[in-house]
């Protein structure tokens, strides 16, 4: 009952926004060349880049022709803002009406399962089938044990520098290039490079990727580093977690870099690649752009690591395909989940969407070939030895905003009163972890 209620109420926020809308679930026909049933699925998925919308085009051709009994459809769900595609979703889940298969962002794995809107998928996906995945996209699309969505694409952050900027301000430039997974800079010559790159026409770092999920996304591995993350492992509580010394510590040093003006609370559209910031945390997905339209010379290296541990952490996760509760023939849509993300097709679609590929056999096939080095093969190893996947709880998106929010008023504090305020910043956190508290308490615990 509870976890019927924490549903229907997440869903009611979400369907004031939009009016209700109707999708085709698993229909059946006996129109196939050889008589037998035909089963139809469809799939929702955001829209995407040119190349990827014609990547699905080409693969369902391809699986539709060698499958006449099983016949695949996907609907393109346009994300004109960002929560038209949750707001979908959302829709269905009250009038059951889901698709057969739809893709979910990986830290709302745990929500759709505990909700009993998505299925396992362990019967399609063996042991032996998940040890080629990278160990973090599994972990993010695991709950209470048991698989419930699968991806073919991951993503990291890491730290990207202007070379030529940096030489200006005495920073040793090689030093940096060098750095190895074994070998990251630490919080503290972060910290010393950003103060040597602040001048009036630069700042020096950008720590901010938005003011939602991109902040616990992007800096949850600075409190690993440091000893702690947000909720526990069985993503029960946040107590003695997000609000630990060891979080409080994280959250100074990151409002230090506020304080002191090394970056901005509000940063400009693409600061770092239009020569506003001297360095930034930024994510996988920027080395396309960089390579394409940067007009200095960059380098990128590892995650920063906590300077009281050393211990390397770095952020991953992406969205993945789940099987709806309203799927009627589950055993097929778990057929051609398994097609779907077999070698050569994540290889492919990682290729077209210009982001790391899940499986690791992936990276031996051509159109991977542009990770084998430099920049992208960074992003990999990352995946490969230090990625961590976020809290696995049903009570995540809570969690989500109230710390980004928390996030935003300890940076505005900063930024307004140039201090770092570690009595604020414990009141915030402590805030962040009653709610969380409240809301798993209210709706999922036994």
């Amino acid at each position: 009952m509870k976890k019927l209620i924490a549903l229907v109420l997440a869903l009611a926020m979400a369907l004031s926004l939009v009016a209700c809308s109707s999708s085709s679930s698993t229909t059946t026909d006996s129109s196939a060349a050889n008589g037998d049933e035909v089963i139809y699925l469809t799939i929702w998925s955001p829209t995407d880049e040119a190349a990827v919308e014609a990547w699905w085009v080409e693969k369902l051709d391809e699986w539709n022709a060698a499958n006449p009994n099983i016949q695949v459809s996907r609907e393109a769900i346009d994300r004109s803002d960002s929560y038209a595609y949750d707001n979908k979703i959302a829709t269905a889940v009250t009038s059951n009406d889901l698709p057969d298969i739809f893709y979910v962002d990986g830290p709302q794995v745990a929500y759709y399962a505990a909700n009993g809107v998505t299925v396992p998928l362990d019967d399609y996906f063996t042991a032996e089938d998940l040890e080629d995945f990278l160990d973090s996209a599994v972990e993010q699309n695991t709950y209470d044990g048991q698989l419930y969505a699968i991806g073919a694409t991951e993503s990291s952050v890491a730290f990207f520098y202007n070379k030529d900027y940096l030489t200006e301000c005495g920073v040793d430039v090689d030093d940096l290039d060098s750095r190895t997974i074994d070998n990251p800079i630490t919080w503290s010559e972060m910290l010393e490079i950003a103060e040597k790159c602040t001048t009036d026409s630069y700042v020096g770092t950008h720590i901010i990727m938005d003011h939602g999920e991109g902040l616990p996304y992007a800096l949850e591995p600075l409190y690993v580093s440091e000893g702690m993350d947000y909720i526990s492992d069985d993503g029960t509580t946040a107590e003695g977690y997000v609000n630990s010394s060891e979080a409080v510590t994280t959250t100074a040093w990151l409002a230090s870099l506020i304080a002191n003006g090394y970056a901005n609370i509000d940063p400009i559209d693409d600061e770092f690649l239009n020569g506003a910031c001297a360095t930034m945390l930024g994510g996988s997905w920027e080395v396309a752009t960089l390579e394409e339209s940067a007009d200095f010379e960059w380098g990128v290296t590892y995650y920063p690591v906590s300077d009281d541990t050393g211990t390397a952490v770095s952020p991953c996760g992406d969205w993945a395909a789940a099987i709806s509760k309203n799927c009627e023939n589950v055993d097929a849509a778990g057929e051609f989940l398994q097609w779907l993300m077999n070698t050569e097709n994540v290889a492919t679609y990682a290729a077209a969407i210009a982001k790391p590929a899940t499986r690791i056999s992936a990276y031996d096939e051509e159109a991977m070939a542009d990770y084998q080095e430099g920049a992208r093969a960074l992003f990999v190893e990352q995946l490969q030895t230090t990625a961590s996947a976020r809290p696995r709880s049903p009570s995540y998106s809570n969690f989500s905003s109230d710390y980004a929010e928390a996030m935003t008023n300890i940076f505005s504090d900063a930024a307004s009163t140039g201090t770092v305020d570690e009595e604020y910043i414990q009141s915030e956190l402590d805030r962040v972890s009653e709610n969380f508290t409240e809301n798993y308490n209210t709706y999922y615990a036994e």
